[in-house]
């Protein structure tokens, strides 16, 4: 099996995997009980946040445990517009972020809130000018990603770093899902980014947990009502094995990485060589300020699902455009945000690599598209 989905989700580190089991099997402690058990759980808690900080390089109290990137989009978005509805109801969100920014900022439109879209550039990268345009005295906050997660472009978040730091009171998330550990840290967490969004999946770490940078000093309505935990601002039990798991992964990751700083990209770059030969591939992902680990293109004449089973069936495990669109079987949004034709949008698939990956692997993908490549030439 070759597996090139890992922008979806990524296998659990074995590690990570033992220290979940461990975790659960040995405290058994809720984290808020008095008692010595509870006690022994919340150590733990603060233990991987301050883990997590030490790899960001923030403070721990700055750390804020979720159930995942979606959450995390949710509560900041929502967060925000509770919070700071009396001083504004406007918000911006560029055209190419996750569905769980996009749907979220409908969904706050739908409520009375105003939201503007920030175009990107054919190549997909938001347009900072034409950001800077939409600004206004009711703007709340500005909402966009680190990393697509459809092509991979690297968002310009400095330069809006840098065009916010004029506009202090408004609010500037960043979705880093797609770039924790991908990308280096200081190119999206800037000294102006006020909130990020993380997932434990996309480095290794268990689903369904992730957590939420929020700058000190911002505020942040709470999404999550009831026992109080997480200092009041994200009640629920916390799910200490999950997130001891999560604390675990992203350290590792970060190693891996660190062990191997250039191997992603290289895999990529040998696999953007060998797929601009052909003629009817075209590229999305290219190798100049675009992450190293997703490749996108399209394969003209054929839909990309019907690639994406044919390259499954000899157990080549590829995605259409995000995990959250592909079974809905629509074109890719950021395609279409960039104005690529309708035709050519929903021929795309997406590669995404991670270190586990080899150059064999790569090797037997282009072996095995090069004699799809000629089949489907014959019956186009």
């Amino acid at each position: 099996m070759i597996y090139f989905d890992n922008s979806a989700t990524t296998p659990i580190f074995p590690q990570a995997l033992d220290t979940y089991v461990k975790t659960s099997q040995r405290i058994i402690g809720n984290p808020s009980s008095l008692h010595d058990l509870g006690n022994q759980a919340n150590r733990l808690l603060e233990q991987a946040r301050k883990q997590i900080a030490d790899q960001l390089g923030v403070q721990s109290k700055e750390i804020y445990f979720t159930s995942g990137g979606t959450e995390g989009d949710n509560w900041i978005l929502k967060g925000t517009a509770l919070e700071k509805k009396e001083f504004g109801n406007h918000l911006i969100i560029s055209s190419i972020e996750h569905p769980a920014v996009t749907e979220t900022a409908e969904q706050l439109r739908s409520l009375g809130f105003d939201v503007s879209v920030a175009p990107v550039t054919a190549e997909g990268f938001v347009d900072v000018e034409a950001l800077a345009g939409l600004i206004r005295k009711e703007t709340i906050l500005v909402s966009v990603m680190a990393v697509n997660n459809e092509i991979g472009s690297i968002q310009p978040i400095k330069e809006i770093s840098d065009l916010l730091e004029n506009y202090p009171k408004i609010h500037f998330h960043v979705d880093a899902v797609q770039a924790i550990t991908k990308v280096e840290t200081n190119q999206w967490l800037t000294s102006r980014v006020d909130f990020a969004s993380f997932s434990a999946h996309k480095f290794h770490g268990p689903r369904g947990a992730g957590f939420v940078f929020w700058r000190d000093g911002r505020k942040l309505a709470p999404l999550m009502n009831g026992g109080g935990q997480e200092k009041n601002h994200r009640s629920g039990t916390e799910n200490v094995p999950a997130i001891v798991s999560m604390a675990r992964a992203l350290r590792l990751s970060f190693e891996r990485k660190a062990e191997k700083p250039e191997h992603v990209r290289l895999l990529k770059n040998y696999l953007l060589d060998a797929l601009e030969s052909y003629d009817k591939v075209t590229l999305f992902s290219k190798m100049e300020e675009f992450a190293p680990h997703i490749l996108c293109f399209s394969l003209k004449g054929i839909r990309g699902e019907v690639l994406v089973h044919a390259l499954e069936e000899k157990q080549i495990y590829t995605s259409t455009t995000s995990a959250c669109s592909s079974k809905k079987q629509v074109e890719s949004g950021t395609l279409h945000a960039m104005n690529v034709p309708s035709q050519l949008a929903t021929s795309a698939i997406r590669i995404s690599l991670d270190e586990s990956n080899t150059m064999a692997e790569i090797e037997q993908f282009l072996i095995v598209f090069h004699q799809l490549y000629q089949k489907f030439e014959k019956i186009n």
